[in-house]
């Protein structure tokens, strides 16, 4: 299999990668911001967009799907799932990943023994049912609920907002939804050696900030930007100073 890549920009290589739901599409504002300074390589995970889905595997075949795209010494930007997915890419695959951005992140997203700061399993139940009985209602309350409790929450959904075909077949939502269920990477964190940035909003509603900061003591080389008055997508509600960050990191902006 090889994930859909949609380039855009001009300089230093830098690939996002999207969370459950929204799919690439809502990570075309950012990525078009992001292209003024690097050349950003926008992945579709198996199910979603252009890339077809995935006949078994966990995160970690997703993570080895994104490994086959990526040029050596490369730097990855994941949101949600797609930080999850990014994080197992550079335990299994140090040799090509050099730095990561990871937004809204966790190395759990349900709650578990010893990991309390993620979502209640009751509240991604619930989810699973309402894609079985209204997939696109529940899209439509999603896309809306990742902001509640932001500054700006119409703001930030409306640079979310894409115009392209659906994300992804219901049976594709379902499967990166038990992906999400099933995925704990607390046993890859300590292989994880390179830089990180973990951006998180202060008010994200569905992964607390507490486990950000979690994550942020259990990995090796971490550093924690708090968004203030941004929830689940802090560069959808602060675009400017997340682009600023990211130059930042990447040692393109003192």
């Amino acid at each position: 299999m090889t994930l859909a890549i949609h380039a855009n920009g001009d300089g230093p290589n830098l690939t996002l990668v999207h969370g459950w739901g929204l799919g690439s599409g809502a990570l075309k504002n950012i990525a078009q911001a992001l292209g003024e300074h690097f050349t950003v390589n926008r992945v579709d995970l198996p199910g979603y967009g252009d890339t077809p889905p995935m006949a078994a595997g966990g995160i970690e075949a997703f993570a080895d799907e994104l490994a086959a795209t990526l040029p050596p010494r490369a730097m990855l930007c994941g949101w949600s799932l797609g930080a999850m997915v990014c994080l197992a890419c550079a335990a299994r695959h140090p040799h090509l990943v050099a730095r990561l951005v990871l937004v809204g992140a966790t190395a759990s997203f349900v709650a578990r023994e010893g990991w309390a700061e993620a979502m209640p399993a009751a509240q991604l139940d619930e989810f699973r049912r309402a894609l079985s009985t209204d997939s696109a209602q529940l899209l439509k309350r999603f896309a809306s609920q990742i902001h509640q409790g932001g500054a700006q929450p119409l703001v930030a959904q409306r640079y979310l907002r894409s115009d392209d075909a659906p994300a992804a077949s219901d049976v594709a939502l379902l499967a990166s939804l038990d992906l999400l269920a099933q995925s704990d990477l607390r046993p890859l964190l300590d292989a994880v050696r390179q830089p990180v940035l973990l951006v998180h909003g202060d008010a994200d509603p569905l992964m607390p900030l507490a486990s950000a900061e979690r994550l942020m003591m259990a990995l090796p080389a971490a550093r924690l930007e708090v968004f203030g008055g941004s929830a689940h997508a802090p560069f959808a509600s602060d675009p400017a100073r997340f682009v600023d960050s990211v130059r930042r990191f990447a040692g393109l902006l003192e």
